[in-house]
């Protein structure tokens, strides 16, 4: 449901396949890619499934026929606070499909910072910075990519580093002048 899964569908529809599904088991609503590219990709001819989560690839003879999947209803917030998915007994049914792209969902890895740092973290387990320096709240610290926006597209990533790259000679050049 993310901008990846966007981009996959567009392309292959572009390149020529018939049907191109997208397969998201929460609602429209709830879809953390950019509302344009959902109606860019619906715009194209992309059909969604919503409240749907694929369960199995069925095949035949070791190619794949189709996409075994089950309808799902929004139960309680989970702990990010969206409505976790809940699955509905005896609704299987079958997409028919030779070609599957798993665009799932990622979040930046930042296991690596101490727990007693200061930095702060958002909801998104990103970096939290000034847009304009890209600095974090630590001093020297800066941050920009997918640890800053969360997952996003390698364009904003490099705009952004360049951003970053500024704010840090910025940064410095400060602190030269301070110690001269």
């Amino acid at each position: 449901g993310g901008n990846v899964a966007m981009d996959a569908a567009r392309v292959s529809w572009r390149e020529g396949f018939e049907e191109v599904h997208v397969v998201y088991r929460r609602t429209r609503k709830e879809m953390p890619a950019s509302p344009w590219e959902i109606d860019a990709a619906e715009d194209e001819g992309v059909q969604f499934q919503f409240l749907v989560a694929p369960v199995e690839v069925v095949g035949k003879k070791g190619r794949m026929t189709g996409l075994k999947c089950l309808k799902m209803e929004l139960g309680e917030p989970d702990a990010s606070g969206r409505r976790r998915p809940v699955p509905i007994e005896g609704s299987e049914f079958v997409i028919e499909a030779e070609n599957l792209i798993a665009a799932i969902g990622q979040r930046p890895d930042i296991k690596f910072i101490p727990d007693d740092s200061e930095l702060e973290i958002t909801r998104w387990n990103t970096f939290a910075v000034d847009q304009e320096t890209f600095q974090t709240n630590v001093p020297g610290i800066f941050s920009a990519g997918d640890v800053e926006t969360g997952p996003d597209i390698a364009i904003r990533a490099c705009a952004n580093g360049r951003k970053a790259a500024a704010g840090i000679v910025r940064y410095i050049e400060a602190k030269r002048r301070e110690a001269a």
